[in-house]
C-alpha cells in the first residue's frame, strides 16, 4: 500500500504478477519516483509510478485476494477447500475483499520488473543512498541485505523504469550464512543487523569490514542512525545505544515484545527516536543528548589502546599453571573479539592435547587489488609467566592490573607480549578506519609461547589453507639493548631443553648405614656424566663435531659490533673497554652455550640419603647454521656413549623435552629496511634523557654509591641486560660526557643499532620455513622491561611509537616491487 502522509489516505495498491509470500522491505526512490520491495520469494520487485496513468489496468481476477493460496486454498481431505473458495471474477467483490483496493488505485508489477533470487536468501531490508560508491557519481543506488548473510549494492537504471543492476556485494567469510536482517546507512559507513546480534560496520568506499559489534544477545531487527548515534532493536523488546566509537552507552526495554522498525527525527528542533513492536504499540523517546556528543566519549586513538592493553593485561594467561586454563581461554576470547571489532576476519585454531589455542586474525587490504595483494604475517602470543605479589614485590597492588607509574606501565605482559600485540593490532584498525591498507595482514597470536609453543606449529599446518601464502613476518618480542636507541634485532639463538636422568635399582639408602665406596650413587654418576659435557674450558662444549657448523663473524657482522660498542662506550661509562664488551656480545648472541638448571633427587630432604634417583634439568643454546634435530640426537649419544665408559650399574633416561631451531635474518631485505625507515621517522625527535640521568645519579648529578662488596676474582663481570639499562655507578664527568655524545646524536633521526640476543622464539624460523617467506624482530620495549621478572613494564612512549611504526610498515612494505626478497 502506498499512503499520502499529509491527509493519511491510501493511493495505490501495488502488488505482484506472481505470489512472493510477505513483503520484507520496501524503498522509495522520489528522484526516479519508483517503489522497491524485497520479498519472500528472493525477488526485489519495483514499480515506476511516473507510468501508472500509462500503464493499462490489471485485470480483477490477476488480485492477490483471488487468487488461490496454495497451502490454505489447497484441497483437504474429499477436495473441499477451506476456509475460503476462489470467488469468481463476476461476483461483486465483499467488503472485505474491497478493503484492499478501497479508495486506492491497483498497480500491477510488469514482469519485466522483476530480479529473480536476487538473494539466495529472504530479501530482508533495503535503502535507498547516493554518492557512496565510486565511479557513480551523483546516482541513487539500491543496498539490500538478504538470508544468505550477503549485502549486494545495485545501480539503478532512470532510462527503464528504474531496473537493477549488481554492482558488488560485501561478504563478511566469518558471517556466511549469517542472515543480514535489518541495516542503516550513516555516511558511507553501512551498518548490518544480523542474527544472533551481532552488528557488522562496513565502510562502502573501500568494502571493507572496519568492525563488528556484539549488539544483543538475539536477533537485530533493526538499526538507526541519527545525532552521532546508532540505535539497535532486537527480539526482546531492547534497544541499545552506541556512540561514535561504537561503545554501547545505554540500553532500554522498548516494548514487551520484538522491535520490529525504528527511525530518528525531531520535532520542535528536538530529536526523537521512534521505535514499534508487535505488542502494538509505538513508542517515541526524547534522545535530545544527542543534539551533542558528551566529551566524556571522545576517546583518543591513545586513549583506545591504553584501555584495550589494560582489558588485556587483567586476564591471567599464565600458560604453565594449568589452573589458569580458562583464564587463558577468556583472554584469548578477548583478543578475538577485539580482532573483531577493528574489522578483521577472525577464528580460534584448536591445538593438540587441547592446549591453548592460536587466535588467527585477516584484515583484508583493498578489495580491487584481491589477486595482487600482498600479505605480512603478524606473529605474537598472549600467554604470560605467572605473578604473585604475596611478597609485596611489586610496585603495584596487583601484577594483573594495569598501573602507570612515571610514565611507565607496569602489569604482567606488559612488555611480554600484550602491550606489542595490542599495539599491532590498534595499528591495523586505525589504517582500516582511514582506508589506508593496502595488504591483507594477517596475525597468528599463540597460547603457549612460555611453555614452548606446545602445538603451535600442528595448528598452523592444519590450518594452512585458511592463513593461505605469506610475503613477509613480522615478530615484536624483544627489547632494546638499553633504555636509550632503538634496535632490530637480526638473530636469535635456537634451544633444547632436555633432562638427564640416572636411577638405581636400589631404594634410596642412609649415607651412615649403606654408603660404600662400592656402591654406585645415582648423583654422583650424574655429576659425574654432566662434567663430561664441557671440556677444559667451561665455554667449550664436548659434544663431537658440536662447533663445526658455526658460521665466522663476517665483515660486514663486524661493523655492527662496531657500532653497538661505539654507543654503549659512550652511554654507558661501566663499559669503558670496547674490545671486552664486543666479545662479551658475541659470546651470548653468536656462540652456543650449556646450562644446567637444577636438580632433583628422591627421597626426603635431609642430608643423609643416598637418593635411589638424581635427575638434571639442562639446556643447550645453540646458533645459526646448526640444527636443533641434529644438535639432539648427538646431544643424546655422547650422554647414552660416555654414561656407558662410566661402569655403572644404575641406567640413564635422556629425554628432549623441547627444541627450537635458531634464526638468522637479512639486514639487507626489504623487511629490515622498511622497518629501519619507519623506526628513524618515528623517533625523529630528541630522546627525552632526564631519566637516563636520574637512574645513574642520585638526582643531585652526583654519582649514586655502591654498596657492593668487590669481588676476589680479577675476571671482569660480562656485559649483562641489567647492567646494560641500569647504566651502572659512575663519576658524574664520565657521566656528563655519556649524555652529551647522545644529545648530539639526536639532533638528526636515530638510526637503530642491529643486534643479536642469546634467547629464543622457536615459531619464527618455523614460521619462515612454513611460508618460505623472510622475517624480522621490532623490539618495542626497553632493556630495563623486567620480562618474567617482578615489576614488569612497558613505557609509554614505547607503545604509541611502537604503533606508529606498525601502521607505517603495514602501509609501506606492501609497496615493495617483489615481495620475497
Amino acid at each position: 500500500m502506498v499512503w499520502d502522509t499529509k491527509d493519511f489516505r491510501r493511493r495505490y495498491s501495488v502488488f505482484s504478477t506472481y505470489d512472493i509470500g510477505d513483503v520484507f522491505c520496501v524503498s522509495y526512490s522520489s528522484a526516479l519516483q519508483t517503489l522497491y520491495l524485497g520479498a519472500q520469494n528472493t525477488s526485489i520487485q519495483w514499480y515506476d509510478l511516473k507510468e501508472k496513468d500509462s500503464r493499462p489496468s490489471p485485470k480483477s481476477e490477476s488480485h492477490p485476494y483471488y487468487r488461490a493460496d496454495r497451502f490454505f486454498d489447497s484441497t483437504g481431505p474429499g477436495g473441499v477447500r477451506n476456509p475460503r473458495q476462489v470467488l469468481p471474477v463476476e461476483v461483486e467483490p465483499t467488503p472485505k475483499a474491497r478493503q484492499f483496493t478501497k479508495g486506492s488505485q491497483s498497480l500491477e508489477i510488469d514482469k519485466n520488473n522483476i530480479c529473480q533470487f536476487a538473494h539466495y536468501g529472504y530479501v530482508y531490508c533495503m535503502l535507498l543512498a547516493r554518492d557512496i560508491i565510486s565511479g557513480q557519481v551523483d546516482k541513487e543506488v539500491l543496498i539490500s541485505g538478504g538470508g544468505d548473510g550477503v549485502i549486494k549494492i545495485w545501480s539503478l537504471d532512470a532510462d527503464h523504469g528504474g531496473r537493477i543492476h549488481e554492482l558488488c556485494k560485501l561478504e563478511n567469510e566469518r558471517d556466511e550464512g549469517c542472515s543480514v536482517l535489518s541495516i542503516a546507512l550513516d555516511g558511507t559507513i553501512l551498518y548490518s543487523g544480523l542474527l544472533d546480534g551481532e552488528v557488522n560496520v562496513w565502510d562502502l568506499e573501500t568494502r571493507q569490514l572496519v568492525r563488528s559489534l556484539h549488539a544483543h544477545r538475539d536477533d537485530v531487527l533493526t538499526l538507526t542512525v541519527g545525532g552521532g548515534f546508532l540505535f539497535s532493536g532486537g527480539v526482546f523488546g531492547f534497544f541499545n545505544k552506541f556512540n561514535r566509537q561504537h561503545e554501547r552507552i545505554s540500553r532500554r526495554k522498548a516494548h514487551d515484545g520484538r522491535i520490529l522498525a525504528s527511525a530518528f527525527s525531531s520535532h520542535n528542533n528536538r530529536p526523537i527516536l521512534v521505535t514499534g513492536g508487535n505488542d502494538n504499540n509505538v513508542a517515541v523517546w526524547d534522545v535530545r543528548d544527542c543534539l551533542g556528543s558528551p566529551a566524556s566519549d571522545k576517546k583518543t586513538t591513545h586513549d583506545q589502546l591504553l584501555e584495550s592493553l589494560r582489558h588485556f593485561v587483567h586476564f591471567h594467561t599464565v600458560s604453565s599453571d594449568a589452573k589458569h586454563k580458562e583464564d587463558c581461554r577468556r583472554g584469548a576470547s578477548w583478543l578475538r573479539t577485539l580482532f573483531s571489532k577493528l574489522g578483521a576476519v577472525t577464528e580460534m585454531l584448536p591445538t593438540d592435547d587441547n592446549r591453548n589455542p592460536v587466535v588467527f586474525a585477516k584484515f583484508r587490504g583493498n578489495p580491487e587489488t584481491s589477486s595482487r595483494r600482498k600479505k605480512i604475517l603478524f606473529y605474537g602470543h598472549y600467554d604470560v609467566i605467572a605473578a604473585d605479589n604475596d611478597k609485596k614485590s611489586w610496585k603495584i597492588g596487583d601484577p594483573f592490573m594495569m598501573e602507570g607509574i612515571d610514565g611507565d606501565l607496569y602489569g604482567r605482559g606488559t612488555s611480554d607480549n600484550k602491550g606489542p600485540v595490542v599495539a599491532a593490532a590498534h595499528a591495523v584498525g586505525e589504517l582500516n578506519l582511514q582506508q589506508r591498507l593496502e595488504a591483507d595482514i594477517i596475525f597468528l597470536i599463540e597460547g603457549e609461547e612460555e611453555c614452548g609453543s606446545r602445538g603451535f606449529a600442528e595448528a598452523v599446518k592444519q590450518n594452512r589453507k585458511l592463513i593461505g601464502d605469506v610475503d613477509w613476518i613480522l615478530v615484536a618480542n624483544s627489547y632494546w639493548l638499553d633504555d636509550i636507541v632503538p634496535c632490530l634485532t637480526y638473530g636469535l639463538r635456537g634451544v633444547i631443553h632436555a633432562t638427564v636422568q640416572v636411577e638405581s635399582t636400589q631404594p634410596d639408602l642412609h649415607s651412615g648405614v649403606d654408603g660404600s665406596s662400592g656402591l654406585d650413587e645415582p648423583l654422583k654418576d650424574l655429576v659425574v656424566l654432566l662434567s663430561k659435557l664441557t671440556g677444559p674450558e667451561p665455554a667449550r662444549i664436548a659434544i663431537p663435531g658440536f662447533a663445526d657448523p658455526i658460521l665466522p663473524l663476517t665483515t660486514k657482522e663486524g661493523r655492527l659490533y662496531e657500532d653497538i660498542v661505539r654507543h654503549v662506550t659512550n652511554s654507558n661509562p661501566e663499559f669503558s673497554n670496547p674490545d671486552r664488551l664486543a666479545e662479551d656480545l658475541k659470546k651470548k648472541w653468536r656462540e652456543p652455550s650449556l646450562t644446567i638448571h637444577r636438580f632433583h633427587t628422591s627421597g626426603p630432604e635431609n642430608s643423609t640419603i643416598i637418593p635411589r634417583l638424581a635427575k638434571a634439568n639442562l639446556s643447550l643454546r645453540i646458533v645459526p647454521n646448526q640444527e636443533a634435530d641434529a644438535i639432539s640426537d648427538a646431544l643424546k649419544n655422547f650422554l647414552y656413549s660416555s654414561f656407558d665408559e662410566l661402569g655403572t650399574q644404575n641406567q640413564i633416561h635422556v629425554t628432549i623435552d623441547h627444541k627450537g631451531d635458531p634464526w638468522l635474518g637479512d639486514i639487507n631485505n626489504q623487511i629490515f629496511q622498511t622497518l629501519e625507515h619507519a623506526i628513524m621517522q618515528v623517533w625523529n625527535t630528541p630522546f627525552d634523557l632526564s631519566k637516563r640521568s636520574r637512574s645513574i645519579g642520585d638526582g643531585n648529578g652526583k654519582a649514586a654509591p655502591s654498596h657492593r662488596r668487590p669481588s676476589s676474582s680479577s675476571k671482569p663481570s660480562p656485559a649483562t641486560s641489567s647492567s646494560l639499562a641500569s647504566g651502572g655507578s659512575s663519576s658524574s664527568g664520565v657521566e656528563d660526557r655519556a649524555l652529551s655524545s647522545l644529545e648530539a646524536r639526536s639532533n638528526y633521526p636515530m638510526k637503530p643499532l642491529y643486534i643479536r640476543e642469546g634467547g629464543s622464539i622457536p615459531a619464527i624460523r618455523f614460521l619462515e620455513k612454513e611460508f618460505d617467506a623472510p622475517a624480522a624482530q621490532l623490539p618495542c620495549g626497553q632493556a630495563s622491561d623486567g620480562a618474567h621478572l617482578d615489576d614488569e613494564k612497558i613505557r609509554l612512549l614505547n607503545l604509541y611509537k611502537s604503533k606508529d611504526i606498525f601502521k607505517r610498515v603495514f602501509r609501506e612494505l606492501p609497496r615493495k616491487p617483489d615481495a620475497k626478497h
